[in-house]
């Protein structure tokens, strides 16, 4: 016998059904405010299942399950259940960046894994949302407060090596002056990722190097997500990955080839507005139309189901991924 790590990762991106995630918990921290906010209100029902095959029964090592959307002030979860088939031990815990981990642990041999997630939650956004910039960060370049910095701290650093500074060159050319409005900066800059970038769905794991994604000229959501991240992040802005769903009931953006999907995109610390949401793959600023689970400082840190198992090195069969998100 091998141990054949699967890492298998499901990737968020484009996972809406075809080739390619039970422990109850439900929750009412948010009390209602559709007449306090005076915002849209939208509920929205996510279903969510994952299938790992396998030639022969495999030993199931742990599997991290990120698939609880966060909630806020503009999120308000309903319920939300995660089922694993076969039965399995589901613990949770919230990680340092706050995101709600589930771990299944599994105690028989199996040649099939499937893990469901079902979710009904409240979505309060604006579609064209007015953000309250602080006065000292209204134009660009603007100083963070000392405190923010220290607590920013990875969230400023680039994740991927530019050696050349070729990213930096590139971000820096939607500067227009000196000094420059910084909510216009954030807009050109996550508008021209997808001016210089074709999107691409792609199934295969892992996350192409900003300056990959800049040279090939194509890249599927988590590539565009990476890009601004990383971009903004050389201009010295603190900014985040976020994974979760996509809503698209028109079947007009890109992301998804249904009416959901899991999706990636990126937030940016604005004093004042706090995180600004930027969905550069469909050049939208604010999360009308996005559930949030996780965020992180990189993108492998908020994979939606990661594991592991024993068997034969040739063991792992197939990967499948079916999303559904509806109103």
């Amino acid at each position: 016998m091998a141990r054949a790590s699967s890492r298998w990762r499901e990737y968020p991106c484009g996972n809406s059904s075809g080739p390619k995630a039970r422990d109850g918990t439900g929750a009412d921290a948010f009390p209602s405010r559709r007449t306090v906010l005076e915002l849209p209100l939208i509920t929205l029902t996510i279903r969510h299942r994952t299938t790992y095959r396998y030639h022969v029964p495999v030993s199931l090592g742990p599997h991290r399950l990120m698939l609880r959307p966060r909630e806020s002030r503009d999120l308000h979860l309903l319920s939300s259940e995660i089922r694993v088939t076969p039965d399995a031990a589901v613990t949770w815990a919230h990680d340092v960046a706050g995101n709600a981990v589930a771990t299944a642990t599994f105690g028989v041999m199996t040649d099939r894994l499937i893990i469901d997630s079902f979710t009904v939650l409240e979505l309060y956004a604006a579609a064209w949302p007015v953000f309250p910039i602080a006065a000292s960060a209204i134009s660009y370049p603007f100083r963070y407060a000392d405190d923010d910095w220290t607590d920013l701290g990875a969230m400023t650093v680039q994740q991927y090596p530019d050696p050349a500074g070729r990213l930096g060159d590139w971000a820096r050319g939607f500067v227009r002056s000196d000094p420059t409005d910084t909510l216009s900066l954030l807009k050109d800059l996550s508008n021209g990722v997808a001016a210089w970038v074709n999107y691409q769905s792609r199934d295969d794991e892992g996350t192409q190097a900003p300056v990959e994604t800049l040279a090939r000229g194509w890249g599927s959501c988590r590539d565009f997500a990476v890009l601004f991240a990383e971009a903004a992040r050389s201009l010295g802005f603190g900014a985040r990955i976020v994974s979760g769903y996509l809503h698209n009931p028109d079947r007009t953006l890109a992301g998804t080839d249904g009416a959901g999907s899991t999706h990636a995109w990126a937030e940016v610390y604005v004093p004042g507005a706090g995180w600004i949401t930027f969905d550069p793959t469909n050049r939208s600023v604010g999360g009308f139309n996005l559930i949030p689970v996780a965020v992180a400082r990189h993108i492998d840190q908020t994979t939606p189901v990661s594991g592991s198992f024993v068997g034969m090195t040739d063991a792992f069969r197939d990967l499948s991924v079916e999303v559904a998100v509806t109103s």
